[in-house]
């Protein structure tokens, strides 16, 4: 009999880039705001890691989540990067409107995700985390020390088994990669026993063909599910003026930009929130188990939510899959 695999219980979180300052400064009163407004409105599924703000973001959420009920939320964080002090404060190389003293030091070995998930819980003030994603080994990241291919055979070595063994052993309840591209996640369906993935910058109405020819089907032949991040792609689709992550992130290509365009046309045409049908769009796969959304914004994480209950024609869906933004095979929500 195939093994029961982890699949988050709560399909809505808030995710902890913005909360990690990542897009711009945001005080402690102002993350503290965001996440008691998610936590009143029902959010239980909160995700972070070490990388958003170099810890930053991790004390901040452990701050608030140390007072709540352990068994009342699902924490995600990430393993691959170990944060040391460092005087030289390299951290605003990698996120400057942080005030981390931290310096990153990727490690894929199995005894840098057990310090890594050591030091994560230090950071939150928990006992536990609920699921473990490899975060950012792929070819897209050119923060690695090291060609991606020769991480790959690290972590396939160490990560792998040692996160495999925690959750054989009761210590996580499920792990998976977290990363803005799909050749790693098709690649550890192969070679590992994962349970959940994050699709981080994958799966939007903006860029989903992929995902729904290719990494789609694979999650559903081995049993796996997804959370899925950047249903806005880091707020494109929400108005902002950045696509995706990244140091180029700002220079957005002009196919994005019609794409966008002619989404905002079809939405005004058939009287819809494009932000309520990007959300809703992200968790209508069957594969789809939780969303995630960034912000440090109490009102944006509230109309966020309430997005998700928001009524979408199906005349909407007809006429973004007649026009081609939409691929042929992409689950809707139902009307």
């Amino acid at each position: 009999m195939a093994r029961q695999r982890y699949r988050p219980p709560h399909d809505f979180g808030l995710g902890g880039v913005a909360i990690g300052n990542e897009f711009q400064f945001a005080t402690d009163d102002q993350a503290e705001a965001t996440l008691a407004a998610a936590w009143d409105a029902g959010v239980r599924y909160f995700d972070v890691s070490p990388w958003y703000g170099l810890g930053l973001a991790e004390r901040r959420f452990g701050r608030f989540l140390a007072r709540k009920p352990r068994d009342e939320f699902v924490l995600s964080s990430k393993v691959g990067k170990l944060l040391r002090a460092s005087r030289d404060h390299q951290a605003k190389r990698y996120f400057p409107f942080t005030n981390s003293p931290n310096t990153p030091h990727f490690d894929y070995s199995a005894d840098g995700v057990l310090r890594s998930i050591d030091d994560s819980l230090q950071r939150l003030g928990l006992d536990r985390l609920d699921i473990v994603f490899v975060h950012d080994l792929s070819p897209d990241n050119d923060f690695l020390p090291d060609d991606w291919e020769t991480l790959w055979t690290v972590a396939e070595r160490g990560a792998f088994p040692a996160l495999t063994r925690l959750r054989e052993e009761g210590v996580i309840d499920g792990w998976g990669m977290g990363v803005n591209c799909p050749q790693p996640i098709l690649r550890c369906l192969e070679v590992a026993d994962s349970d959940v993935h994050l699709l981080a910058s994958q799966y939007s109405l903006v860029d989903h063909a992929n995902a729904v020819e290719q990494v789609l089907p694979a999650a559903r032949a081995a049993g796996v599910s997804f959370v899925v991040g950047s249903a806005l792609n880091a707020g494109f689709l929400g108005g902002e003026p950045r696509y995706n992550y990244g140091a180029d992130n700002m220079v957005i290509a002009a196919d994005k930009r019609d794409k966008l365009a002619t989404l905002r046309a079809v939405a005004g045409r058939h009287g819809v929130d494009l932000v309520a049908a990007a959300l809703q769009f992200s968790l209508a796969p069957d594969v789809a188990a939780a969303l995630i959304v960034g912000t440090a914004s109490p009102a944006h994480i509230l109309a966020d939510h309430a997005a998700l209950r928001a009524k979408i024609p199906a005349g909407f869906w007809d006429e973004l899959r007649a026009t081609g933004v939409l691929h042929p095979d992409a689950a809707v929500p139902p009307a």
